[in-house]
């Protein structure tokens, strides 16, 4: 085998890297345990959760089959490569004939395909098995595949766009693909921030603007304290799939729009709806949408640099077998490579998340007060079996919003609580 380090230190990286977030997943699930039952009361008067036994159940049966499919993922992938197909492939693009962008974006539509096929059995099982026995599951075995292949589709237009661009500026910018593909990149975020709600979404969901009624004099309302006119707001039909609940503001300029999904309208108090709505509200006020623009911007300018030392890397080549010509899979080895460095650096991403999210709930206590918020979040947390005590170290890796305790309690104590919620010791890591 040539480059016997090499071949050591890449393979250490991924299961290195999958060992450790698989024991971050472990080490959650007995905090979560842990505090679940310290803190039965808690949940039962404040959540309104009255049976953690299966919130627990709904924990730990995620959280396994999450790790399961990740390390038959990971099995799967490095019998792939040490297997030779990757050498395989590429002798059989190159016998093609086809220009090596052309080649590339086969190649690229290839992985698509595969990794949906690999998938499919997990997605089935999670849908039909996972969500269906703790009753979240809506979906239509006729929905669920029209959703796959739907997205398979639109999967396979982007790749074939984004993968031959790439592979062009690496074919004429030798030296300066990595400028041009982050600048595609940025080009591309901004399109899909306008593309995402007029063409994306509606494939897949209804979209129904609130427009009279309870509903629409209670959007007025927050629009009115919060200093806005009113714009776009839609219900979403979210109840079509699964009866889990949930909000989100997308888009700038023309494209901004707060949707809220069908299920969230049915499950909680006009009150409560205000209070998301507010919360959503904040992240347009606050600019948070551009803020997290550019610290993605930053960031994959940085894994842009590294795929451009990486791909010119040779030893890469080597080691798998395959010519420095076959670019694109010297671009698929180098992104294997630079996905454990985007994991370990998750932390950074979410500390900004975490920041506005805290900055949103502010703004919603400011504006309609606590109570309706700290009631949104309690049904949020019991309707959607949330973990609410995860591990702070898992919570650091993964959370882009605080847990649902630490919320209250910042909530209550904003709004002046004599004896507001103090769950900071029991959160802390102090297994």
């Amino acid at each position: 085998m040539q480059s016997p380090e090499l071949h050591a230190a890449f393979v250490v990286l991924l299961v290195g890297t999958q060992a450790f977030f698989t024991a971050l997943a472990v080490r959650n699930v007995q905090h979560a345990d842990r505090l679940v039952a310290r803190k039965a009361a808690w949940l039962a008067d404040t959540l309104g959760i009255d049976d953690p036994d299966e919130l627990r159940d709904y924990h730990r049966l995620t959280t396994t089959f999450s790790e399961l499919q990740s390390w038959i993922g990971l099995a799967v992938l490095l019998v792939v490569l040490y297997a030779g197909a990757l050498e395989w492939a590429v002798g059989l693009l190159a016998a093609t004939g086809l220009s090596t962008v052309l080649q590339g974006v086969v190649f690229f539509a290839g992985l698509v395909v595969a990794t949906q096929l690999f998938s499919l059995p997990f997605s089935i099982v999670s849908t039909f098995g996972i969500e269906e026995v703790f009753d979240f599951n809506q979906q239509t075995p006729r929905l669920f595949a029209r959703d796959t292949l739907l997205t398979l589709g639109i999967s396979l237009v982007f790749t074939a766009i984004l993968g031959g661009a790439v592979l062009g500026f690496i074919t004429v910018l030798p030296t300066l693909w990595p400028l041009a593909a982050w600048l595609l990149f940025i080009a591309f975020s901004l399109v899909m921030q306008v593309l995402y709600p007029r063409v994306i979404a509606p494939l897949f969901n209804d979209f129904d603007p609130v427009e009279s009624g309870e509903l629409r004099d209670a959007v007025e309302d927050v629009f009115e304290r919060a200093g806005f006119s009113t714009s776009d707001i839609y219900t979403m039909d979210a109840s079509r799939r699964s009866s889990q609940l949930n909000a989100y503001f997308i888009g700038f300029g023309n494209t901004k729009r707060v949707v809220l999904f069908d299920t969230l309208v049915k499950s909680m108090e006009i009150p409560e709806l205000q209070g998301v709505l507010a919360h959503e509200l904040a992240h347009w006020k606050e600019a948070h949408i551009w803020k997290q623009f550019a610290s993605s911007a930053v960031r994959m300018g940085v894994v842009f640099a590294a795929l451009g030392a990486l791909v010119a890397f040779e030893p890469l080549y080597t080691a798998f077998g395959i010519p420095e010509t076959a670019t694109y899979a010297g671009l698929l080895l180098a992104a294997l490579i630079v996905g454990p460095v985007l994991q370990f650096t998750a932390p950074l991403a979410n500390r900004l998340s975490l920041k506005h999210e805290r900055e949103a709930d502010a703004f919603a206590a400011d504006v309609m007060g606590a109570d309706p918020m700290v009631d949104a979040l309690a049904r949020l947390a019991t309707e959607n079996l949330a973990n609410p005590f995860p591990h702070p170290w898992y919570a650091t890796f993964h959370y882009s919003h605080p847990p649902i305790p630490e919320r209250i309690r910042l909530l209550e104590e904003r709004d002046g609580a004599d004896q507001p919620t103090n769950l900071d010791g029991p959160t802390s890591a102090d297994d």
